[in-house]
């Protein structure tokens, strides 16, 4: 598939290339993204020059990650989110922002433009949230996406070689008014 560009009230959601290789690598010094995500730590410069030549393309290139540079219209880095496709119909995403523009509901607003984008146009009919165990500031933007949290998973996360449990939780089209591809018969009764 080839990139897509979504746009929200106040950002811009593209694909990254070799020109925002820069602001990647700035972004992932940061001591909150290096412990609480996958990426490497340390964080070198070819590190994101392989993210953003490479793995991002290649995502695109065979359906299996879609990753989106959140950018200000004026063209700061204020984060990233990612798709993964990890069986059919159903994603994964993860994210994370920038420091400098933490707090101000940038990476909400991106998730859900992103949630509504894969319901819609990539026939997904669940959209999964995990995130280690103590990353409240994960849990609270995946929340305030209408996220509903579904528990905690043991030893579901490998970072960097160390089994950590993880919360999960879910999104599904009905969530956010849309149609999923599929019919849902929720448990009666259940929450």
């Amino acid at each position: 598939m080839e990139p897509v560009t979504l746009t929200t009230d106040r950002l811009v959601l593209r694909t990254v290339g070799p020109r925002d290789a820069e602001a990647v690598h700035a972004a992932c010094q940061d001591p909150d993204i290096q412990r609480w995500t996958m990426v490497p730590s340390p964080y070198l410069p070819e590190h994101a020059r392989g993210f953003t030549e490479q793995m991002v393309p290649d995502g695109w290139a065979n359906d299996s990650m879609f990753t989106f540079g959140l950018f200000l219209p004026a063209g700061d880095l204020v984060g990233m989110l990612g798709v993964t496709m990890i069986s059919l119909g159903v994603g994964e995403i993860g994210f994370w922002g920038t420091k400098e523009h933490r707090g101000r509901g940038y990476i909400t607003e991106a998730a859900v433009a992103a949630a509504r984008w894969a319901f819609t146009e990539r026939a997904v009919d669940r959209l999964e949230w995990r995130a280690e165990v103590g990353n409240a500031a994960s849990r609270a933007v995946a929340q305030r996406a209408g996220f509903a949290m579904e528990g905690t998973l043991r030893s579901a996360i490998n970072n960097k070689g160390v089994r950590r449990d993880c919360w999960v939780g879910s999104l599904l089209p009905c969530d956010l008014a849309l149609p999923s591809t599929s019919p849902y018969l929720p448990t009666p009764g259940a929450a």
